[in-house]
């Protein structure tokens, strides 16, 4: 495989990672919003868009090196339930 097949391949899972992200992060922006901390609700409704920008980009990314690569395996498992994520 080679390296810009790779990329084909971890894009998507980039994107899709990101995504669960941004959930996190405008989830969090409420629970601040209403604890009575609008100045760090707005910082993480912040954060979420530039990472919406940030999928963007890496879609169009993909898009200009061919797509996703058919029927490729997962780069690499990790759990969205790890240490960095706070629940």
């Amino acid at each position: 495989m080679t390296d810009l097949d790779k990329l084909r391949v971890l894009l998507p899972h980039w994107i899709e990672h990101n995504r669960g992200h941004l959930a996190e992060f405008r989830k969090w922006a409420t629970m601040a919003g209403s604890s009575a901390t609008p100045q760090a609700a707005m910082l993480l409704e912040q954060a979420a868009a530039r990472l919406a920008e940030a999928d963007v980009a890496l879609a169009q990314a993909l898009v200009q090196l061919g797509g996703a690569v058919p029927d490729s395996p997962h780069p690499h498992h990790h759990d969205h339930d790890d240490h960095h994520h706070g629940s």
